[in-house]
């Protein structure tokens, strides 16, 4: 249990897709506009990363791996299908994506408006893909590893989105120079965000 919580902790805060990576940081500056849509967004980012990483996880293992048919035949054990990884983790996003959009529309039709064209972009969103490619690189020992670091991801992205929309919230009512204001503020408040959660690099894990 106390691994899961520490691969949690460090997803969220000191490997953090937007703050350590910069991963899907085109939806983070187009949407970061209000928190409203930011947080709707960062759940649905979230609810992908949680499926999809668990599931190309078990393709991986069981399947793509070198010598992971080897359950279905011993005969089998020397094909390496590995170089199928990308083709198949972007089918399993894309796929899943398709069905979060669809449940969206369906229950909260305001959200899915507001969202516009970056709902269906979730399926082309670095970060999700980066989830599955870091689990993979990572060679985590089980399901509960992944889906521990899968939420962790998800939820740092979470909270990276609605940080910045509420910081930028509050930039309506401040003095900007003109020079900078929309997307330039914006670059340097993530640089800032950037460098405070850098703090946690310091804490062992």
């Amino acid at each position: 249990m106390g691994a899961f919580f520490d691969i949690l902790v460090r997803s969220v805060f000191i490997d953090n897709m937007v703050f350590a990576f910069f991963l899907g940081m085109c939806s983070f500056l187009a949407v970061s506009k209000t928190v409203k849509t930011s947080f709707g967004l960062g759940v649905a980012v979230t609810l992908v990363l949680l499926i999809t990483v668990p599931i190309n996880y078990l393709i991986d293992k069981y399947l793509l791996q070198p010598g992971a048919l080897s359950w279905l035949s011993p005969s089998l054990a020397d094909i390496d299908l590995s170089f199928l990884s990308l083709i198949l983790f972007i089918a399993v996003i894309a796929a899943i994506v398709q069905m979060v959009e669809m449940v969206v529309e369906r229950f909260s039709p305001a959200l899915y408006n507001a969202l516009g064209v970056f709902l269906p972009l979730i399926a082309v969103n670095c970060a999700i893909m980066g989830g599955s490619l870091f689990m993979q690189q990572r060679a985590y020992d089980n399901l509960g590893e992944v889906t521990a670091f899968a939420l962790g991801s998800g939820l740092g992205w979470l909270l990276a989105i609605v940080g910045i929309a509420a910081i930028r919230e509050k930039l309506r009512y401040s003095q900007v120079p003109p020079a900078l204001r929309g997307v330039g503020i914006t670059f340097i408040i993530t640089g800032l965000m950037g460098m405070a959660f850098m703090a946690f690099m310091g804490f062992k894990i």
